[in-house]
Formats: C-alpha cells, sequence, structure tokens
C-alpha cells in the first residue's frame, strides 16, 4: 500500500524523526517462521500451490514478491522488539498482520508478525511474558487462536463487535464495541482495561497494534471515533507503557479512510505521540 512509502516520508518532512530513525529489517529464514506456522503452510507459501479457496481468505492473489515483502515486514517486528528491550519504543511502518494463524492467512495477513516475534523472543528467552494491546477496529483473531494455550502471552483485544472476523476467537480479554461507538464512550472502555491488565499481568513487553480503522470516515471501521480521539488512544496506550516501564513494539495495522491524507496523519500521529511521551 501507498500508506507505507507516504508515511516516513511525511515524519521526515514535518521533523518528528530523521532518516537515522530508520532501519531496514533483513529478512526471516524458514525455521524462525515455522516457530509459528505450519510446514504445509509455508510450503504452499514458498512453492506459490495455494488452494484458489485459501487464497480468497487471505484477499488478493499471493505471488512471491508478497510472501518475501511479508518476510521482511515479520522480520521488521521482530527486531523492532529487539530495539524496543533496548530503547522503550520501537514501531514497524507496517506489519499488525494479526488475522493470520498457523496453517492459513485471513484478511490480508499472509504471515502473523507479532506472534512471529513473540515466539522469536520466547525461544530466546529475552523476555518471559508477552502482553498483546490490539485496538485495530478487526479482532485479532489469529492472535487468540496461536496463544490461547499459553500462559506467557495475554491477548487483549479491542474492536468492532459486529465488524470482520464475523466469527471471532476468544482472546483472553475481549471488548466488542459497538457501532457507532464515540470518542467519550471508547475511550472510557480502554481506561478502565488496559490499567488492570498491566498490572495483573506485569508483561516484559508489549506489543501494541494500533491500527487507525476505527476513525469515523473509515470505509471498513464503522466506528465513529475522531481523530483527536484516536491520538488520545495512543496517549493512553503508550502513558501506561511507560508508568508500568514496559517496552513497547508498535505495528501500525488498518486504516481505509476515503481520504489518503487522514490515513497517514492519523498514523503519524501515533509516531507524534511516541516522541512526545518518550523522548
Amino acid at each position: 500500500m501507498v500508506k507505507y512509502e507516504l508515511l516516513p516520508e511525511q515524519l521526515i518532512y514535518e521533523g518528528t524523526v530523521t532518516n537515522e530513525n530508520f532501519f531496514e529489517p533483513s529478512k526471516l529464514n524458514d525455521d524462525q517462521i515455522l516457530l509459528t506456522h505450519t510446514k504445509e503452510y509455508l510450503d504452499k507459501l514458498n512453492n506459490l500451490t495455494l488452494s484458489r479457496k485459501e487464497e480468497r481468505n487471505i484477499g488478493f492473489p499471493v505471488r512471491t514478491d508478497l510472501i518475501e515483502r511479508g518476510k521482511v515486514i515479520s522480520h521488521g517486528t521482530y527486531e523492532c522488539a529487539q530495539y524496543a528491550l533496548k530503547n522503550k519504543i520501537s514501531m514497524n511502518i507496517a506489519g499488525g498482520t494479526h488475522h493470520a494463524y498457523a496453517d492459513k492467512g485471513e484478511g490480508f495477513c499472509v504471515f502473523n508478525d507479532m506472534a512471529i516475534a513473540s515466539n522469536l523472543l520466547l525461544k530466546e528467552a529475552l523476555v518471559e511474558k508477552i502482553l498483546f494491546i490490539d485496538l485495530d477496529v478487526h479482532q485479532g483473531n489469529g492472535n487468540a487462536y496461536l496463544f490461547k494455550d499459553d500462559p506467557r502471552v495475554f491477548t487483549f483485544s479491542m474492536h468492532g463487535a459486529k465488524n470482520y472476523p464475523l466469527r471471532k476467537e476468544k482472546s483472553d480479554y475481549d471488548i466488542g464495541v459497538p457501532d457507532k461507538i464515540e470518542d467519550g464512550a471508547y475511550l472510557k472502555l480502554l481506561k478502565e482495561a488496559l490499567p488492570q491488565i498491566l498490572q495483573t499481568h506485569e508483561p516484559d513487553i508489549v506489543f501494541y497494534q494500533s491500527g487507525v480503522d476505527i476513525l469515523i470516515n473509515d470505509k471498513l471501521g464503522r466506528l465513529s471515533i475522531t481523530k483527536d480521539g484516536c491520538k488520545q488512544r495512543d496517549h493512553f496506550v503508550f502513558s501506561q507503557c511507560q508508568l508500568n516501564d514496559v517496552p513497547v513494539v508498535v505495528s501500525m495495522g488498518g486504516g481505509y479512510s476515503e481520504k489518503l491524507s487522514d490515513i497517514i496523519d492519523a498514523h503519524a500521529n501515533t509516531y507524534r505521540v511516541a516522541q512526545e511521551i518518550f523522548f
């Protein structure tokens, strides 16, 4: 998507970040992927042998360049986690592919970047407990299913109750919000839930899916959150992470507003708020 090219350009142009703040990730190898995804699924991706039904579930025809791109994006989230452990926060311009399961992709998600990064961190004993804060308008169903039996990973998803996916998985903590919910009610629910989750689970790292498809003008969101409300959401999440001294990894997630400038500005707000709080 073009937003992945325009967002860094905007951030550099306005002075929120500099070129030196960016890194270019390397690519996942198959052994790293197989900590999360099945060999059968990975073989289908590498050999471009997914069925038409499997491609329809993902939402686009799978090509070699898209597979390779997904491996880079997912490794970027893993590298972000390593940076965050040292610097308290790191952010992936892309990522947030929370609909991918071990054996299949869904909802424009081929690899599950946050799950892959989490499993690598756990395997390398860099962390013991992980918290997913998923505030995309769509439930993080892949994350919920992948970690349903793993007490080391706590999945929290706050999403549109009637939005995709139609059949929800059970996260450790789900909040399904109604269509047309506005800033005040949305932020109240978040502020009631998140502090208790952080204090109870005491994670060593947070993976934050900061989708901006909650905006009132989003084509897929169906909520009524203003751009300022979305910015307040990010501010609260980052403030809570800082208050609890927990490193945070941010993936951008969804954003499908009619005007591309609204998508870029809303995603840029996440970076602006991060600079304000952490730097």
